[in-house]
């Protein structure tokens, strides 16, 4: 598959976006936060992303849906069509990995804007063309976060349970710190690790810089990017979403 292909898959996810109508504060940063979707209102994403090196690049475009179903409590749904081309073995597309979360704030002090949740996550086998995982995964996270004034410090993280053949259970941490410039503009900053996830892999760090701007109505831009470092090489992360809420 030419990379064309690839950028019309993310197209269409975002176009669909407009005609249809705020996960690791979540998109479109990989750290979450533990804030959750507002109780009876929705937050939908359609988002394109990509990491690369060289010439080889994977990623995904499609949707994230976020629903407060009571209070507290956050309902998750992410659906990715996939893709990856590498110079030795072309290009391949297809269905990605079907992700399924609750989360759950259980903690909302706002005197002293401290808030903690819990977010596990079900990441259901459904790829295809080798584009996921071959078994069920679950994510295990904590995230927390502390507001002063306009900026936020959010992060945490948890343990991936990855079973499969050569496969390894994998610990992840994020901290972000975010700044509300206006009611339009969000900047922030975040660094990620996360240790190996298969027998003879390496561990890897990443730092991403992200804004969010809102559009008219209830519509809102949202974009990150940075690199991220693993045995010695380097590679580049890139996400870009229009966001829905209501």
């Amino acid at each position: 598959m030419r990379i064309a292909v690839q950028f019309r898959c993310a197209a269409f996810a975002l176009l669909a976006a407009l005609g249809a109508t705020a996960a690791w504060a979540g998109p479109p940063y990989q750290t979450d936060d533990p804030e959750p979707t507002d109780l009876h209102h929705w937050e939908i994403y359609g988002f394109g992303t990509a990491d690369g090196r060289g010439s080889t690049l994977d990623g995904a475009a499609g949707f994230d849906l976020n629903y407060g179903a009571v209070k507290d409590v956050q309902l998750t749904a992410t659906l990715p069509l996939a893709f990856s081309h590498a110079p030795d073995s072309g290009g391949r597309s297809g269905l990605g990995d079907l992700e399924i979360g609750v989360k759950y704030r259980f903690v909302n002090d706002e005197k002293s804007a401290v808030q903690a949740a819990i977010f596990p996550r079900v990441i259901l086998p459904t790829s295809t063309h080798g584009l996921g995982g071959t078994r069920t995964r679950l994510l295990l996270p904590l995230w927390l976060q502390k507001d002063f004034g306009a900026t936020s410090v959010f992060g945490g993280g948890g343990y991936l349970i990855n079973p499969g053949a050569g496969n390894r259970d994998v610990w992840q941490a994020g901290l972000a710190v975010t700044h509300q410039f206006d009611d339009k503009l969000s900047v922030g900053t975040e660094v990620t690790y996360q240790t190996r996830d298969m027998v003879g892999g390496a561990s890897a760090t990443g730092a991403n810089i992200g804004l969010i701007r809102k559009l008219g109505g209830p519509f809102s831009l949202l974009a990150a990017g940075g690199p991220s470092f693993s045995a010695g090489r380097t590679s580049y992360h890139s996400y870009l979403a229009l966001a829905l809420n209501y």
